[in-house]
This record gives structure tokens, sequence and C-alpha cells, in this order.
């Protein structure tokens, strides 16, 4: 997947200026006081461990805004399976300039790709079942999009992008409607009735029976909070095809399979986002 066909390129071009303002607005006074400004290298992006490759765009993206003399080689695109001792691409020109981006882009590149490794291996996992793997709205501030690009190349799928992307009636919601004395039938009605037919209605239940009431007020997404292995099964078949079922909470590679097995059609998992470890990526600076 390209970068550029998943993120609009104001949204894209503002994370990245705002990352590298966060860094270098002050200067980089050792930089700028220690090294020439003729002199010229190349570093090469050297991976540390395994996983999956993501960020190479972005990465290029901090060179090239930093000092757009710089000459920047993918040598394994975004989606890469790569291991200890590869390079993943290069960057050339004046080495002033690679020494004052090289820390964002770095710290791009590692999260990214520990995102999409992460993701790998939930997706892996799951091998030969039909639960789709996504994230949640448990991003970074500020780094959403670029996190859940990061998902998508690891081989995920993308949950709702903003609170706008989709009526999620979640339990605070419930509970803040019980007070007025709406029931769960009518909030998911309510919320029908009101949204715009090209939305869909997902609720969060945490019991049986609760999933049997949104399925028959119409839910068209059904999230299985928290529950229990038998209760998921249970749940799915009771809702018996009306919704989409959705897990989510406490998943970890040690019971994913076992949650897909209850028949459940996606996993949301937020640790794809923020418990990711990053892949270990350094730049070798080599001078000319």
């Amino acid at each position: 997947m390209k970068l550029s066909k998943f993120l609009s390129g104001l949204i894209f071009d503002a994370i990245i200026a705002n990352a590298i303002q966060e860094d270098l607005g002050w200067g980089d006074i050792t930089t700028e006081i220690l090294v020439p400004g003729d002199l010229n290298g190349e570093g090469s992006f050297l991976v540390k461990g395994t996983g999956v490759l993501a960020g190479m765009e972005v990465a290029e993206a901090v060179f090239k805004l930093v000092d757009p003399t710089l000459v920047f080689n993918v040598l394994l695109p975004d989606g890469s399976k790569v291991a200890k001792g590869d390079i993943a691409g290069t960057v050339s020109g004046c080495v002033s300039g690679i020494l004052k981006a090289e820390r964002t882009a770095l710290n791009f590149l590692q999260r990214l790709s520990g995102t999409a490794t992460m993701t790998a291996r939930f997706v892996e996992t799951l091998s030969g079942l039909k639960t789709r793997v996504t994230e949640t709205r448990k991003t970074t501030p500020g780094l959403r999009y670029l996190e859940k690009y990061a998902v998508r190349v690891g081989g995920g799928y993308n949950h709702r992008h903003h609170l706008g992307d989709g009526v999620l009636i979640k339990d605070n919601h419930l509970v803040a409607l019980e007070r007025s004395g709406m029931s769960l039938e009518g909030v998911i009605k309510k919320a029908r009735s009101a949204a715009p037919h090209t939305l869909r209605i997902e609720v969060e239940v945490t019991s049986v029976e609760d999933a049997m009431v949104a399925a028959e007020a119409g839910a068209e997404v059904i999230l299985l909070d928290n529950m229990s292995l038998e209760e998921m099964k249970r749940a799915v078949i009771a809702i018996n095809g009306r919704a989409i079922v959705e897990a989510s909470g406490g998943i970890n590679l040690d019971n994913a399979r076992k949650i897909a097995e209850t028949g459940v059609d996606i996993m949301s998992v937020g640790a794809l986002t923020h418990s990711a470890p990053s892949l270990d990526i350094s730049l070798e600076l080599e001078y000319k």
C-alpha cells in the first residue's frame, strides 16, 4: 500500500512539519558549530531486528523537508519482511542535513515498523480463519493516521478513523442515557433514526442477553466487550448473522486464535498502536 493513497497530502505534510518543529525548532546547535557545511556523506538504514517495514515514505519526507538537496533511495519498500542486517534504504548528501533529520525520521520508521510487525503477527496467528484484525482509536495523539496506515501495511484493517466516522454506542453512552430512562433497544433505534443512512450503528455489549437485544433492535455491528470464550460463542449463535460481530478487550497473541474460533467477524486490538514495541533500526553514516 502506498502511503500517498491512504492519507491526504495536507494531513501528511502537517504531521511531518510538526515533528520537525518539535526537534529542530530551535536549531541543531551541536551540528551547526561542529560539522562543516560542505561535508558530504551517506547514511544507511540498518535493520537490527525481524519484522515488517513501514514508514519509508515518511522518513524520506522528513529528510526532504529538512534539506531538499538530499537524495533518498528506497531499497526495501513498506510491507517488506526484514531481518537483522538488512539495509532498508540510504540517504546521501550534506551531512549536516542528514544529522538534523536523522532522529525524527528514525522515530517514525521504528514506530510504524513496530506497529506493522505486531499486526502481521496477529494476522499470521489467525491464518485460515475469517476474522479480520483491526486497531482502535487508542493511538498516539497526532500520529493516528500514520499508525492506522502501518496496521494496513501489516495486513490488518482499520476501525473508525475519528468520532465522526461511524456511530459506536459504548458503555458510558448507555450509562448516561439510562439515567433518562432509555433502554438499550431505545438507544439503538434513536441512533438509527437520527444518523445518516450511510453510517453503520455499532453498539458495545457485555452479555449474551444484550447482544440479542442489540441484534433485534437493528444494530449493524455488535461489539462483544471482555466476554469469555463461551459467552462469545453463545453471542455469535444468538446474533445468527443479523449483524457483524466484533470482539474486543484483553486480546493478545496467546488468546487471539481461540477468540477468532468463536466465530467473530472482527477483532479490535488496541495494543497494535498503543503497545507495539518499535522495530530497532539505526542510521549508519559514512563520509565521502
